[in-house]
């Protein structure tokens, strides 16, 4: 795994929220037993080599297209869970506070307004935050 940047760190504490709405939308549609079905069908024959040419099979692209969104839901888990390992980090209140609304999905702005904190500050505090757990990253090992 590689190192994430503070600016990515960022972003997937601001993204966070909706990649938890994401996952546990994504995960009731993966339990229904309609995709268990399609990929039942499709599993095996999905995994050989394709011949050449167009497949003219909409439920073949349907079983791709429920694929692509399953890698891109476990990507998402990964940068949840990149976050959750490291939020016991963050102990000072006032970080604790403003990481907490951000997980919410509550803006920069709002933040500011319901405590009191100063938007620069809020700014700040995040930029704290993502210190913080960029700096938990183990080091990466030179190749």
């Amino acid at each position: 795994m590689s190192m994430k940047s503070k600016q990515q760190i960022k972003d997937d504490i601001a993204e966070y929220h909706w990649m938890i709405q994401t996952i546990a939308l994504k995960r009731a549609e993966f339990l229904d037993d309609t995709s268990q079905k399609l990929t039942a069908t499709y599993g095996d024959e999905a995994g050989m080599p394709k011949a050449q040419g167009n497949h003219s099979d909409p439920l073949f692209f349907e079983v791709v297209r429920r694929e692509k969104a399953y890698k891109s839901i476990k990507k998402m888990e990964g940068k949840v869970k990149f976050i959750q390992e490291r939020m016991k980090l963050v102990e000072d209140p006032k970080q604790v506070l403003v990481l907490n609304k951000m997980l919410d999905g509550e803006s920069m702005r709002s933040i500011s307004r319901a405590t009191g904190i100063p938007l620069t500050n809020v700014r700040r505090i995040r930029d704290e935050i993502a210190n913080k757990m960029y700096l938990a990253q183990p080091a990466q090992m030179a190749q």
